[in-house]
């Protein structure tokens, strides 16, 4: 076998409705992470004291 050092493909940004993943660079053993960002889906409303009876 080579002793060329093993490097990972990039891998394009992936995107869903909510989420999107982008690749890590390598660290010095050679690991590769993944990053995923989660954008919102709940909205928040203003809080309101109910009415008394």
């Amino acid at each position: 076998m080579s002793e060329a050092p093993k490097t990972r493909p990039k891998v394009p940004e992936g995107s869903a409705r909510y989420l999107i993943t982008r690749q890590k660079d390598a660290n010095e053993k050679g690991f590769v992470g993944y990053e995923t960002i989660w954008e919102s889906f709940q909205k928040e409303q203003k809080y309101s004291t109910p009415k008394r009876p």
